[in-house]
């Protein structure tokens, strides 16, 4: 069979996602690649896929990667001389509810700062394109010209083909039996004849699972967790009916309904409420898998499909049987617990992951190709993949009860509008913390993050007082997951004080005779400073980017405490892993508490003896109420304070001592959408929304957290002039709020979108966020359709001289 004893990469699964992994891997200089399949080529799950291509998703970097993949097909039928099966007919996305059209024009915005080009259509303008519609409920619809479908099987082969061209070795028919890992390294992979006995292992440092719906299986020979979740999931094509082959390809998310042309017939696909998962301990065993067709699930989607299409209408019945339509599909898709990919290097180093495309994972196989193939060359990838790395799960993803409730709960809303800030309750609550029975009895409004229950803000029925601001209620989406209880939490900080339970932060800690030297190559801060000393830093990869966002707490000469982000433990400590850092994740072990505003001291007084007036970024071991703990003179509201940290046996306690204490000074509990409005005040910046792998500290405004006097990952791509800088903008109308991705124009033109953007309660005012160039006065902001006119702001709106987190504080009067 030709089967070599060794190669520069392994990839496992002969379907899209392998066939692209391999193709860009030999495009960047990786010739010595090996591609194995169980079966045929494509013969998993990618033959059976629906093929739709829509290039405008959630997020910028979704989308990007589609655009890529889109570019991608006229490069490969010039390599290969094969058609990859390209039909660019273009998308229709259908509105027939108000709601739905608000989300269009969102979508509309969005994809103005994505530089796609699409239209906002009436109803009636939405049939003049596609007079096959039935027209009279729909309200709106967006025209995308790039989108269109893809035949799977034929961008499959077109990718082998390419990727054989360029030296890759396609092996099919061997099923792998085994991984070899060794010191947490992959070290190779095992093989058998998927009808013979023979026996071969390929020795390799880097091997990609792309085994689609079995690629849990195959990560479970590497020891590794893939949570990859199997759903059954159906479609249908009609008889042919003479429909144009240019018919545009329609979704109407509303009737959870898609449909496209197909051999002068149409496709009909949908997301049924009630999804069924694949459970067997071998998926994929057998190739071209279909299960039975289970009509009685499919008859919402087929009545949505009978409505919108009269000519299906006209040739069929309500009374849907096998017999009015020439093809039933049901097979497998891999999903994922939350609907997206999963990407990245595994816990074991070298084993990479590329599985979980989640039905619409053919839009993008050539963008994962390409970002996959960069990240294991290079060891960074072009964009911002956080939202699909691998990691961005916890060890509770382990749980296959976990990720099969996550998966079918994404999967049977797959088409409904998600608005941001709205809360799923699947699969919780997971994670609490020791003051979790308290926030409960108080009436708190849990949101989840990294399976962590945590605060949003405490019901306003439990307050003396609600005080409206300048603007009450914000209008459009920014109002619909919105309390007033967020505007007295921020109020009571500014006046009195706020204790905010922040214990999901993940808490890495280093340590160790090489802890300092390492550190300090990897982060940009000076962190050779006294025992006690607080550093904000960012950690860089070699393009400058900003990997991680944290606080770095010297707690000994050789022991350093890193506190980062709820979401982003997982990631960092493999940041620091893969440099030689010995990394201990302790978030469990420790309770951590916030006490900002002007009374924060007289509070804390009175239940500790300790001297409490130790200087900002300075960490000091105290006692509060008898209770051990690390109070860090380090705020993210922009309000004296700590965050205090205690082993978390005693965190119920410190919680009922500091709001004891509290309470009669006008200290109110807090969530974290105070946090989120008070940080946008001060300036502060979100990993992953303000800053990214994409962006640099002095882009950012974070240029006076790079110690220039030092050499360290990432110097030698910084520049102190960059081209954008991340600008604050106030806007015009206080009732217009962003909450992220909306577009910004300058002089009229589009120049940026919005990365992150809320209302500002300390300060009455509407703030949002971009990356502009230059000092851009004739701003304006997209809003929910709504052009808002906005100012470039050189001080951050709430105390631009930082009186506050330094200032003297009021002390009690034991």
């Amino acid at each position: 069979m030709g089967i070599p004893d060794s190669a520069q990469a392994i990839v496992i699964g002969g379907g899209v996602a392998g066939c692209s992994v391999a193709y860009h891997l030999a495009r960047l200089g990786w010739r010595d690649v090996v591609l194995v399949e169980r079966h045929e080529l494509t013969e998993g799950t990618t033959w059976h896929s629906a093929g739709f291509v829509g290039q405008l998703r959630s997020t910028v970097t979704q989308t990007r990667m589609i655009m890529y993949s889109a570019g991608l097909y006229a490069e490969l039928a010039e390599l290969t001389g094969l058609d990859p099966g390209w039909h660019g007919v273009g998308g229709l996305r259908l509105a027939t509810t108000p709601a739905r059209v608000e989300e269009l024009v969102r979508q509309a915005g969005a994809a103005e700062t994505y530089g796609l080009e699409m239209s906002l259509l009436s109803g009636r303008q939405t049939n003049d394109l596609m007079p096959l519609l039935h027209d009279e409920d729909i309200l709106a619809s967006l025209w995308l010209p790039g989108d269109g479908w893809l035949d799977p099987a034929s961008l499959a082969r077109a990718l082998a083909e390419g990727a054989a061209k360029l030296g890759v070795r396609v092996v099919t028919g061997v099923r792998v039996t085994g991984i070899d890992v060794v010191d947490g390294s992959v070290q190779g992979v095992r093989l058998a004849g998927a009808t013979s006995e023979e026996e071969w292992t390929i020795r390799a440092e880097t091997v990609v699972n792309c085994a689609g719906a079995a690629a849990g299986r195959v990560g479970a020979l590497a020891g590794v967790d893939v949570p990859i979740v199997p759903i059954k999931h159906q479609y249908v094509v009609t008889h042919p009916a003479d429909i144009p082959a240019s018919t545009p390809t329609v979704r109407d998310p509303d009737n959870i309904v898609y449909f496209r042309e197909q051999d002068g017939g149409i496709l009909v696909g949908g997301y049924i409420r009630s999804p069924e998962v694949w459970e067997v301990a071998d998926p994929l065993a057998e190739s071209r898998l279909l299960f039975p067709p289970n009509l009685p699930k499919f008859r919402e989607s087929w009545a949505s499909a009978r409505h919108r299409l009269p000519i299906i209408a006209k040739r069929t019945s309500d009374d849907f049987d096998e017999s009015q339509v020439a093809r039933i599909v049901h097979g497998p898709e891999a999903f994922t617990p939350d609907g997206e990919f999963l990407l990245g290097e595994t816990a074991v180093r070298g084993f990479w992951v590329a599985a979980g495309f989640c039905v619409h994972g053919l839009a993008a196989a050539g963008g994962v190709g390409k970002v996959m193939a960069e990240w294991i060359v290079t060891g960074v990838p072009e964009y911002d993949l956080f939202g699909m790395d691998v990691r961005r799960f916890g060890d509770y993803a382990g749980s296959s009860r976990w990720a099969r409730a996550k998966a079918l709960d994404a999967y049977s809303k797959y088409y409904d509008i998600v608005y941001p800030g709205e809360e799923r309750a699947a699969a919780r609550p997971l994670r609490r913390s020791p003051a979790w029975p308290r926030h409960a009895e108080l009436g708190a409004a849990f949101g989840e993050k990294a399976g962590w229950e945590r605060v949003n803000w405490f019901d306003s029925g439990t307050l003396a007082e609600v005080r409206a601001g300048a603007g009450g209620r914000p209008l459009g989406w920014a109002g619909r997951v919105w309390s007033p209880a967020v505007r007295e939490e921020c109020l009571a900080t500014r006046d009195a004080a706020g204790l905010f339970d922040q214990t999901s932060f993940a808490k890495l800690e280093v340590s160790g005779p090489k802890a300092l030297a390492t550190l300090q190559h990897l982060c940009a801060g000076q962190l050779d400073r006294k025992v006690g000393a607080v550093v904000y830093t960012q950690l860089l990869n070699h393009r400058g980017g900003i990997e991680a966002d944290l606080t770095v707490t010297r707690l000994a000469e050789d022991r350093f405490r890193l506190v980062t982000g709820t979401a982003y433990g997982t990631h960092d400590a493999a940041w620091l892993r893969r440099h030689g850092l010995d990394v201990q994740d302790v978030t469990s072990a420790y309770a951590c508490y916030c006490l900002w505003g002007p009374q924060a001291h007289a509070i804390l007084e009175r239940l500790s003896d300790d001297d409490l007036g130790f200087p900002y970024l300075q960490a000091r071991q105290i006692t509060v109420a008898h209770v051990p703990v690390l109070a860090q003179r380090v705020t993210f509201v922009g309000e004296y304070g700590w965050e205090l940290y205690c082993p978390a046996e005693y965190g119920l306690t410190l919680w009922d001592a500091l709001m004891e204490a509290g309470l009669p000074y006008g200290m109110r509990p807090g969530g974290y959408r105070a946090i989120d409005s008070m940080r946008l005040e001060k300036g502060y910046r979100v990993w992953g929304l303000d800053i990214t792998p994409e962006t640099t500290p002095y882009e950012a405004g974070l240029g006076f957290a790079v110690h220039e006097g030092k050499e360290f990952l990432g110097k030698d791509a910084l520049t102190r002039e960059p081209e954008r800088t991340l600008r604050c903008l106030v806007l015009d109308d206080p009732r217009r709020v962003c909450l992220g991705g909306e577009p910004v124009r300058v002089d009229g033109a589009p120049a940026s979108r919005v990365t992150s953007g809320g209302y500002g309660h300390r300060v009455d005012a509407s703030i949002a966020y971009a990356y502009l160039r230059g000092r851009p006065e004739n701003v304006t902001v997209g809003v929910d359709g709504t052009w808002v006119a906005a100012r470039v702001v050189e001080r951050t709106p709430y105390d631009p001289g930082h009186e506050r987190v330094r200032s003297r504080p009021a002390r009690s009067s034991r």
